[in-house]
């Protein structure tokens, strides 16, 4: 989110126009670490293009944020002993992390190896300034072990044409190409390049960022708290988001054994724990937050979630925190 935030600050644009094309809550600047949809991802992106006129926008983001963007994918590179054993990782990891249909893996042509990206659902619109930010993450991935002055034989992205082709040549240092699959082009012997900082996976912190659940549940869970920060979401909203129809959304739900009023309950309840944590919040405005009309009703919701009050969760909150229990 920041450094979108900071192009377009910096280009005179919009943020809020730009969170409203997207239709995401502006409110998600304050929550930089809240994990989005990749469709999401794509749509802020693409209103963040169009709203500072700045096609190589994506090349420049990645670029800018190199590995240390990644998240847990980039911990599971710096884990690996050798380039090949990181992109390794990186094929089983990424579906996960996006929670989308995507596929980044290595494929090894004789002589040479093509790091690749592809995104296998349907896109509407940003296929390809997608793919370009992808293009700017796969490199900062191999430059790790081959050095930043690293480059490519060429980077191969789908479609016939692109706006700003030479600029995101410039930055990435190499031809683009087009072909049927985005991804880079490099010798295949440099895959049997040594880590040369490799991150010790037996030190603490170097798995907090554990990757989210490959599931509907997960992702279903995670578009409700995303929609919480400006108003509870319906089934609906939640269905065209993840690009499923009403019918569909409940039937998978049903088949993995639970409903959308039950995620929805289980967000609810997570989310004002959270709030009720911060001891200066009134009650009443923590069940504003979520969508109660006042605190009575917020206050019978979270008695049936919990079986105790919001003061008395409140109360046992800060004596634990006193350590007084």
């Amino acid at each position: 989110m920041g450094p979108i935030a900071e192009a377009v600050t910096a280009a005179g644009g919009s943020l809020a126009r730009v969170f409203a094309r997207a239709e995401m809550p502006l409110t998600l600047l304050e929550e930089p670490d809240r994990l989005i949809l990749l469709r999401d991802q794509l749509r802020l992106v693409e209103a963040a293009i169009n709203e500072i006129g700045d096609p190589a926008l994506p090349a420049r983001l990645s670029m800018l944020t190199g590995i240390s963007g990644l998240g847990p994918i980039g911990v599971q590179v710096r884990q690996a002993n050798t380039l090949g054993a990181a992109l390794a990782r990186v094929e089983v990891v990424t579906p996960v992390v996006l929670q989308t249909a995507t596929w980044t893996g290595l494929r090894r042509q004789g002589a040479h190896a093509f790091y690749g990206y592809t995104v296998a659902e349907r896109i509407d619109s940003g296929r390809q300034a997608n793919e370009v930010l992808a293009l700017g993450y796969l490199l900062g991935t191999v430059r790790h072990f081959l050095g930043s002055t690293w480059r490519p034989e060429r980077a191969v992205v789908t479609g016939a044409s692109m706006f700003a082709r030479g600029e995101i040549e410039a930055l990435f240092g190499c031809e683009i190409a087009f072909g049927a699959r985005a991804g880079l082009v490099f010798p295949a012997h440099d895959c049997d390049t040594a880590n040369p900082s490799r991150l010790d996976p037996t030190l603490e912190g170097t798995t907090e960022s554990r990757p989210i659940e490959d599931d509907l549940l997960a992702c279903v869970a995670q578009l409700i708290a995303l929609s919480l920060n400006e108003a509870r979401p319906s089934i609906d909203w939640v269905a065209r988001r993840l690009g499923l129809s009403r019918r569909t959304l409940q039937r998978r739900l049903e088949q993995a054994g639970t409903r959308y009023a039950d995620i929805q309950r289980q967000v609810l309840g997570n989310r004002a724990k959270e709030l009720l944590a911060m001891a200066t919040l009134p009650i009443g405005r923590v069940g504003l937050e979520l969508g109660y009309a006042d605190a009575a009703h917020f206050t019978r919701a979270f008695l049936d979630w919990t079986g105790v009050t919001p003061s008395q969760w409140r109360s046992g909150v800060q004596r634990r925190r006193l350590g007084t229990d």
